[in-house]
């Protein structure tokens, strides 16, 4: 059975501070990850945030998280998407550093070498959502984490307005950060 929203629920863990975040990261060079990883992706180590609140479930039933403030734009967002024909269905959003270890330990696991991981995949400590500020999308009839979605209504109706709630597309093509392309990963900057 479905969790309203406006039900309180535990928000997801996290890590308590920078030690902890650290030792994760740690955890994760051990795994591959190279140290210099950040710099030479131009990507920064990412906080956690102290609050998060639920936005609703995912496609798959899962309560997803994000901080206050970009919960309300992504409610606002969602609403006016709506009106105008447009599903934005929630993929992800927040995902702990230690939540993305995980993902990096399982696509090990199954043999992919770590190069190609994080060609796909930001390294624990540096995906956009530790932030509790970024969303995956989908809508019905694409499938979910696929470029498919460029070609949906629903990204049609981002590119062109989801500027107006703060959010942003992370990862077009060529990005500096050197990871696939994500039509679907939207982050709220505002």
């Amino acid at each position: 059975m479905a969790t309203p929203v406006g039900e309180r629920r535990a928000a997801p863990a996290r890590c308590r501070d920078a030690a902890a975040r650290h030792a994760v990261v740690e955890r994760a060079i051990a795994l591959g990850v190279p140290r210099d990883y950040g710099r030479t992706r131009h990507l920064r180590l990412q906080r956690e945030p102290v609050h998060l609140v639920p936005v609703g479930e995912d496609i798959h039933g899962r309560v997803q998280w994000l901080q206050p403030a970009a919960a309300r734009a992504l409610a606002r967002m969602r609403d006016a998407a709506a009106h105008a024909g447009a599903e934005l269905q929630l993929v992800s959003a927040f995902r702990s550093i230690d939540y993305q270890l995980g993902i990096i330990e399982r696509k090990l696991a199954r043999g992919q070498a770590i190069d190609a991981i994080l060609r796909v995949s930001a390294a624990p400590g540096y995906s956009e959502h530790h932030t509790g500020r970024c969303v995956d999308f989908t809508t019905p009839g694409f499938a979910a984490l696929e470029e498919e979605f460029e070609r949906s209504p629903a990204f049609r109706w981002l590119r062109r307005h989801a500027a107006e709630f703060g959010f942003a597309l992370s990862y077009p093509r060529g990005n500096a950060h050197a990871i696939a392309y994500e039509p679907w990963h939207w982050c709220w900057h505002a």
